[in-house]
């Protein structure tokens, strides 16, 4: 895999503003008052959980031909090592090796037989562990996104992991790739201050179902879920 550092200056950008039409349904994005860069893996910190609360305010990038896809990460759930309902539960094999490459790769699974995952690894290398997106707040490229969503309601164009990825343009073959080097597709610093950090459980398990390892901006329209009470400081951590 590529260094992420080499690539870092060539990704310093001002996205150009883009508010889309207002309709019914359709909440109006600011455009970004601020350049973005893209993460150094020397940024993420070491640990899922940890990761995982991170991720909240920071964003994801996507270079097509087509323009910039770019979001705000407002929704993640974290799936850390010994975690019965994560894909790396029963060891590495060929469909989840990416999740054992160290933090700040990119795992990619296609579930329900009609939706991608898209995932940022969060451990050392050797372990198997990793945080879902589940939403993202459109930046840049909506109206693109939209075409992709086929919608025009911009709340819903990534409101749930599986949109997200359609969104996002994002599938199998963006598994294993490096998002901190600067490349087609990166994760980019926070785009604007983020609100307070809440946590709850996850979404469609069948185990370890009692775990509050879903984080979310308080009160952002664009979550995917349920916006339950248990505010969380950007420091503190679930390990339970």
């Amino acid at each position: 895999m590529p260094s992420g550092a080499p690539a870092l200056r060539k990704n310093r950008w001002i996205p150009k503003p883009n508010v889309p039409r207002l309709k019914s349904g359709v909440v109006a994005v600011k455009p970004l008052q601020c350049s973005l860069e893209c993460l150094r893996r020397a940024d993420l910190p070491v640990g899922t959980m940890e990761l995982a609360q991170y991720l909240i305010g920071k964003t994801l990038v996507h270079n097509l031909p087509t323009g910039r896809l770019s979001g705000v990460i407002v929704e993640t759930e974290g799936y850390p090592p010994g975690d019965a309902a994560g894909h790396a539960f029963r060891g590495k094999t060929r469909g989840n090796q990416s999740l054992f490459l160290g933090r700040g790769y990119c795992y990619v699974y296609f579930t329900y037989g009609s939706s991608f995952m898209v995932n940022v690894t969060s451990e050392e290398p050797g372990v198997g562990a990793g945080v879902l997106l589940r939403a993202l707040e459109p930046l840049e490229g909506i109206e693109i996104m939209e075409g992709f969503r086929k919608t025009t309601r911009t709340l819903d164009i990534a409101r749930g992991a599986g949109r997200l990825a359609q969104a996002m343009q994002i599938d199998k073959r963006y598994d294993g790739v490096d998002l901190c080097a600067g490349e087609a597709l990166w994760l980019g610093t926070a785009a604007r201050r983020i609100g307070p950090i809440c946590s709850s459980t996850r979404i469609g398990l069948t185990r370890e179902v009692h775990r509050k390892r879903r984080f979310f901006e308080s009160g952002n329209p664009y979550g995917s879920g349920p916006r339950l009470p248990g505010k969380m400081s950007a420091l503190s951590q679930e390990r339970t």
